[in-house]
C-alpha cells in the first residue's frame, strides 16, 4: 500500500473509532495507538497526523456538508464507515489544495469499496461528484475503470 493510502486507512479507523465513542476522548492518542499497532513506520510527514487534526477542527462543518449533499439521509441514519470516508473525501476535496480532487474523491471511493457496504462507494462517489460540480461547475469522468463514471 501506498504511505498516503495507508495513512488515509488509519484516519479512517481513528475516526471510526472516536465516532463510534461519540466523540469523546482524545482522536490524537487514538490515532497514535493505531499507528503503533498496524503501520508503525508509515506516517510520512506526518501526513495521518496533520488530516485527523484538520478534520477534527472542521467537523461540524463537515457534518453540514454532509447534510446539505445527502438530505434523504439523516447523518446519524449514513453507516459509520461511510460518514467517515465521507468527512475524509469532503476535507480534501475542499480544503486541502494539495490533493487533487480527483485523487481525494478516488482515495474515498477506494476506501469505501475495501471497508463499506455494497452501495458504499456509488454513495460516496455520489455525493463527492455533486460537490465537486458544485465547486468546479464540472462533471466528474474517471479515466479509471475501477471507478463507476456519474452522468
Amino acid at each position: 500500500m501506498q504511505n498516503r493510502h495507508m495513512s488515509r486507512v488509519l484516519v479512517l479507523q481513528t475516526l471510526f473509532a472516536w465516532d463510534f465513542n461519540k466523540t469523546q476522548g482524545n482522536p490524537e492518542k487514538i490515532l497514535n495507538y493505531t499507528k503503533k499497532e498496524f503501520t508503525p513506520s508509515n506516517d510520512e510527514e506526518n501526513f495521518a497526523s496533520k488530516l485527523l487534526k484538520n478534520i477534527v477542527d472542521k467537523w461540524k462543518e463537515l457534518n453540514n456538508i454532509i447534510i446539505k449533499h445527502a438530505p434523504e439521509w439523516p447523518l446519524k441514519q449514513i453507516n459509520i464507515i461511510d460518514r467517515n470516508i465521507l468527512r475524509i473525501g469532503i476535507y480534501e476535496l475542499k480544503y486541502n489544495d494539495t490533493i487533487p480532487p480527483k485523487v481525494a474523491i478516488n482515495e474515498a471511493i477506494e476506501l469505501a469499496k475495501k471497508y463499506g457496504g455494497d452501495n458504499s462507494s456509488k454513495f460516496i462517489n455520489g455525493v463527492l461528484g455533486t460537490i465537486y460540480r458544485e465547486i468546479t461547475g464540472e462533471e466528474l469522468l474517471f479515466e479509471s475503470t475501477n471507478v463507476e463514471n456519474k452522468k
